[in-house]
């Protein structure tokens, strides 16, 4: 495929193309007129025979009057208006002319045919939009690394950076980039887990939501780079486990919530028993052999560790 270079065109003032034209259209009027009026009227007081032309000079003047407006009319057309972040982008003949891309009021050759193919058939204002824009990319259902079934949604702003590969290089630049993104969502997801695994250091597309979006924004700028669009942002807008396994994964998210906040718990109360241990012998409070101490130990674990209040009970005899 040939690639097309954007080249800016650079358009007339419109101004004094607009008084150039409306100077031209008073002249073709007035050259019309007079040519009208005077064409039959005999030149020295001749008398005329039958079918000859009166005055040849005025009918010229007719003439050429009628050229002018016609011209001046088909001229008309090379007026254009630009908005700021506004682009035309140009053929004459079936050949790229140039882009417009700079605000304000131009002339450009009135047979230029203004290009682009995203606007509907019958529109008449054919200028592409150089403003950031915010593609909302529905979600879809898709698989992680893992084969796990799961929903996920984009949101990117782009911006055509070049209007010409925008218009010539595809066939229509906002369809292009829907199907792109749902190309690089699929590619993407399936390189990481939905969550992280017990490798702390692994990415995953909940818990790494920055990279994975940067990854995500550089694999889709790969792919419509060829339409001269510049991808600005990409983030995660929805990520879900698909609803068939979704009551599944959420059972075994709060096992895992369940074991993790247990051997916190463990390794607390082994440690406020080691510091209970080691306070009684410190301060000579109670001298305790192995027996004792195994059952303070085991008393007080049951009661850090339990989920129910411990009940007290009071001990009036000897444990031996």
């Amino acid at each position: 495929m040939r690639e097309i270079e954007e080249r800016e065109l650079k358009g007339f003032n419109g101004w004094a193309a607009l008084a150039l034209l409306i100077a031209a259209m008073l002249l073709g009027i007035a050259m019309t007129v007079v040519g009208c009026i005077f064409a039959a009227t005999p030149a020295d007081g001749q008398v005329l025979k039958e079918d000859e032309l009166a005055n040849p000079a005025f009918m010229a003047m007719f003439a050429a009057g009628i050229l002018v407006l016609v011209a001046d009319g088909i001229a008309w057309a090379g007026l254009k208006v630009v908005a700021p972040n506004e682009a035309m982008v140009f053929t004459l003949f079936g050949k790229y002319h140039g882009t417009l891309k700079k605000d304000g009021f131009f002339y450009v050759v009135p047979f230029c045919v203004s290009v682009n193919p995203a606007a509907p058939k019958n529109a008449a204002n054919k200028k592409i939009s150089l403003k950031a824009m915010t593609l909302n990319n529905d979600k879809q259902k898709v698989n992680d690394e893992d084969g796990n079934p799961i929903e996920i949604s984009v949101v990117v702003i782009w911006q055509i950076a070049s209007a010409a590969k925008a218009v010539f290089s595809v066939e229509n630049y906002t369809a292009f980039i829907s199907t792109q993104c749902d190309s690089a969502i699929r590619q993407v997801a399936r390189q990481y887990p939905y969550d992280v695994s017990d490798n702390g250091d692994e990415k995953s597309l909940r818990g790494s939501s920055m990279e994975v979006a940067e990854i995500l924004k550089e694999e889709l700028q790969s792919r419509v780079k060829m339409a001269g669009i510049e991808i600005l942002e990409a983030r995660i807008n929805n990520l879900a486990y698909a609803p068939e396994i979704a009551a599944a994964m959420l059972q075994r998210q709060q096992a895992g919530a369940i074991i993790a906040a247990r051997q916190k718990i463990v390794d607390g109360a082994v440690s406020m028993v080691e510091m209970a241990l080691k306070k009684l012998a410190d301060n000579d409070i109670v001298e305790l052999d192995d027996e004792r101490k195994a059952q303070m130990v085991s008393n007080l674990l049951v009661v850090l560790c339990g989920n129910r209040d411990a009940q007290p009970i009071v001990n009036s005899g000897s444990i031996y």
